[in-house]
C-alpha cells in the first residue's frame, strides 16, 4: 500500500476584494523554493462547498505530491471569509486575490489553477486574467457559470465521472470538446459528482497530468 509524501499546513487570512479570505496552504516538508504553486477552488458555496471539501483536499494533496505548495481558500461569504455569494462574478476576483498572494509569496514560481464543480468553472473564468501555466478542472459546473467565451491559453485537464448526477456528463463533454484548442479530457467510468470511493483514482489522474508538465 503506497503512502503519500509528508506535508505541512498553514492557516491564514489573505486580503480579498471585499475583505479577508480564509485560506490554507499545504506544502511539502522538503524546504525548497518551489518552481510552481497552485490555487485550488471549492464547489458551490450555497450547497455546502468549502475549502475542506474532499475533492478539493485531494487536488491539494496531488499538487504537494509533485512538489508544489497549494493554496485553497473559502470564497466570499464562506467560513470566515468576508462578503456574500456573487453567483460566480465576484468569486473570480477572489481567485485573482489568491493568485496575487501566491505570486507575492513565491515570485519565481509558475501558477497552476484548479477547482471542483463551481470552483472549476470559476477557475476557468479566472484563467483569462490570471494566465496560469496549467489548469485542472474537475466536474466543471458548466450549467451554473457562464464560460462560453473562455478558452484557457495553457495546458489543461478536464476530469469528470460518467455517472455524475449533479452536472450532466454530456454537457461537460460537449463543452470541452467544442473548445479550440480542446483541453485534455478524461472520464472516470462509474464515478459520480463527488467521486465517492474514487478519490485515489482522481488523484492518480491529476498527478500523472502534473508530472507531464514542462520544467
Amino acid at each position: 500500500m503506497s503512502t503519500s509524501p509528508p506535508f505541512v499546513a498553514e492557516s491564514l487570512m489573505l486580503e480579498g476584494p471585499v475583505g479577508v479570505l480564509e485560506a490554507r496552504v499545504d506544502f511539502p516538508t522538503v524546504p525548497v523554493l518551489p518552481a510552481a504553486f497552485a490555487v485550488v477552488c471549492h464547489p458551490h458555496p450555497l450547497f455546502g462547498g468549502t475549502l475542506t471539501n474532499k475533492v478539493v483536499h485531494t487536488l491539494a494533496r496531488a499538487f504537494t505530491e509533485v512538489g508544489m505548495p497549494s493554496l485553497r481558500f473559502n470564497f466570499r461569504g464562506v467560513g470566515m471569509s468576508a462578503g456574500t455569494h456573487d453567483e460566480g462574478r465576484g468569486e473570480v476576483q477572489d481567485v485573482l486575490a489568491a493568485v496575487r498572494y501566491g505570486r507575492e509569496r513565491w515570485p519565481q514560481a509558475r501558477l497552476w489553477l484548479a477547482g471542483f464543480s463551481f470552483g472549476a468553472a470559476v477557475a476557468v473564468r479566472a484563467s483569462s486574467a490570471a494566465q496560469p501555466a496549467g489548469l485542472i478542472a474537475v466536474a466543471p459546473a458548466v450549467d451554473r457559470v457562464e464560460m462560453a467565451a473562455v478558452i484557457p491559453a495553457c495546458p489543461w485537464l478536464v476530469l469528470l465521472g460518467d455517472a455524475d448526477d449533479v452536472v450532466s456528463p454530456q454537457r461537460m463533454l460537449e463543452w470541452a470538446q467544442g473548445l479550440r484548442p480542446a483541453p485534455v479530457t478524461q472520464v472516470l467510468a462509474g464515478a459520480g459528482h463527488y467521486f465517492h470511493g474514487r478519490l485515489p483514482d482522481l488523484r492518480e489522474r491529476v498527478t500523472a497530468f502534473l508530472n507531464q508538465r514542462p520544467e
